[in-house]
């Protein structure tokens, strides 16, 4: 049963997640749920926000309390925190944008997740 525990998981990171164009980067510290920090400020998870492990399942916000994790994420129309995703290591070394300021000076190409001047 552990070999196909671990082959599952290295099948899963191998596997590319696609993120959406209007994602940016950020360091999520979870607080109090639905309370957290992003790169630093006060920030709110979203009602029914959905907060993506490394291995692309779903995760618990409970569960992150007082763990800093290196995220994507997605705002829904009133500012709060919609989707998040944890980085994986192959993930975190791909440049990513971390403002909308900065996402306008790049040009996303979707199919192959990267983004270029």
């Amino acid at each position: 049963a552990s070999a196909l525990v671990l082959r599952g998981v290295a099948v899963s990171e191998r596997v590319q997640r696609s993120f959406p164009a209007d994602a940016l980067r950020g360091a999520l510290l979870v607080t109090d749920p639905p309370d957290v920090q992003l790169n630093a400020k006060t920030a709110r998870l979203a009602p029914g926000a959905r907060i993506r492990g490394a291995n692309n399942l779903l995760v618990l916000s409970a569960s992150l309390a007082g763990q800093k994790l290196l995220v994507h994420y997605t705002r829904d129309g009133e500012g709060l925190l919609k989707d998040v995703w944890i980085l994986r290591a192959d993930e975190a070394a791909r440049f990513w944008p971390a403002s909308a300021e900065e996402a306008a000076r790049y040009r996303f190409d979707p199919a192959a997740q990267t983004w270029t001047r």
